[in-house]
């Protein structure tokens, strides 16, 4: 159902987007447009986790998920910060220095702005927390009843997906391909599209066949439209056309929405990478504190009783 549904939004718009062949030019007369932008624009990420967060932190009985939130950031997190602090040089170039408060990060290749760990960082969160409070909250009819029975029943915890293997492949061959041979760009390789690939596959080639019965699948739905929605509006309307960010044409595919200032396709791939992960992690993090836990069952319970019916 998640599948159709992303395909239903994002076929009708691939095909609009495509029918414009004379993009516009946004043509900035200031030479600092957006004074601190990239800095304040991370309130779309930090403004919902203060408020999820704040909801979050009053529901006692969410203890066991509360546990699993700080390992799941701990384990995403830093491959957010190993992204940047290693590859981020060679895949993104930050022109306008004046969108940042110019505070920098050393890393591989030159200092980055410390805007971009805070993204990583209130992103994760944001996209968690938006899971855990559709799945535990507004979309809790639809998530497991008894987490602990169901986590005891699993026979093997790690079980390799093959299908997942063979389209992860399939992925990057295709990409590699239309570079070389169809692309504006054919020099270099499509790393960013190979390191969003391995970033989302991996887990699912060894935990989807655990997670699949765990996951709430409406509530990752909400997660998934949500940042991408939020995404498409921060770098669409903001950080590409005003230069917060832009991007290595020898480290992408090379195939660009023109309609959205020249966007790489890896872009709006990235938070379905993001959220498709995220919620992988997550649940079974949760499965291996439910079998490891000895915690009461009660404290495995979704909802206390006594939680009042307003969120």
């Amino acid at each position: 159902m998640p599948v159709l549904l992303a395909a239903m939004l994002i076929v009708p718009t691939a095909l609009t987007l495509s029918s414009v062949e004379h993009p516009g030019v946004l043509n900035v007369a200031s030479d600092n447009p957006t004074p601190y932008g990239y800095t304040w624009s991370l309130l779309l990420f930090i403004v919902p986790v203060a408020v999820l967060g704040g909801w979050f932190a009053r529901r006692p009985a969410l203890h066991f998920p509360r546990r699993a939130f700080w390992r799941t950031l701990a384990v995403l997190v830093p491959l957010g910060f190993v992204l940047d602090l290693a590859f981020g040089n060679a895949f993104f170039v930050f022109g306008n220095q004046r969108a940042t408060l110019g505070i920098k990060v050393p890393a591989v290749g030159g200092a980055l702005p410390v805007e971009e760990f805070v993204f990583y960082l209130s992103g994760f969160m944001a996209a968690l927390l938006s899971y855990v409070w559709a799945d535990e909250y507004w979309m809790s009819a639809y998530n497991v009843p008894d987490y602990r029975a169901q986590a005891h029943a699993i026979v093997r915890f790690v079980r390799p997906h093959y299908p997942s293997v063979w389209f992860g492949i399939a992925l990057i061959a295709a990409a590699a391909t239309y570079k070389r041979w169809f692309s504006g760009a054919p020099a270099g390789f499509p790393w960013y599209f190979t390191y969003l690939t391995l970033g989302a596959l991996v887990p699912s080639v060894a935990l989807f066949h655990t997670a699949r019965s765990f996951i709430n699948w409406r509530a990752f739905s909400f997660t998934f439209l949500l940042m991408l929605l939020i995404s498409l509006l921060w770098e669409v309307t903001l950080a590409v056309p005003y230069g917060w960010w832009g991007f290595r044409p020898e480290a992408m595919i090379g195939i660009h929405i023109d309609a959205w200032y020249g966007l790489p396709i890896e872009e709006p791939l990235v938070w379905m990478a993001v959220s498709y992960a995220t919620v992988i992690v997550y649940e079974v993090i949760k499965i291996w504190l439910a079998v490891h836990d000895p915690a009461p069952a009660d404290q495995v319970a979704c909802l206390s009783v006594s939680d009042p019916p307003g969120w």
